[in-house]
């Protein structure tokens, strides 16, 4: 286990798929990593902290069946990035069905970098 509380590596991407509020459809930010249990986001704004978000995030094709993930997440932090022109924000899953887990599993096989 990681320092941080994290039991899950978080995989950075080769891509960095969009995520939308599911609801209003605004885009949020970028994926920097990924976990099933949660995600890194880049954005050009701060986001609120301790706020729940219903996401989804576009993927890079379609993943068994479908070509986006929804879930709903609690912002942990936001904290200006290494470029100061964007912000990252970590966020924990609070709600995500077992098609869409097995969806970020594939993604993470396929697109992350690897050690």
């Amino acid at each position: 286990m990681e320092h941080d509380g994290r039991t899950l590596k978080r995989w950075q991407l080769i891509t960095y798929p969009e995520v939308f509020d599911k609801n209003s459809k605004q885009p949020i930010g970028r994926v920097l990593d990924i976990t099933t249990e949660g995600v890194k986001l880049i954005s050009k704004g701060p986001i609120d902290t301790n706020k729940t978000f219903n996401m989804r995030m576009s993927l890079p094709l379609n993943i068994l069946g479908s070509e986006e993930i929804t879930f709903d997440v609690s912002s942990l932090w936001s904290n200006k990035d290494i470029n100061p022109d964007y912000y990252s924000t970590g966020f924990r899953m609070t709600k995500i069905a077992n098609h869409d887990v097995r969806r970020i599993e594939h993604l993470v096989r396929e697109f992350s970098f690897r050690d």
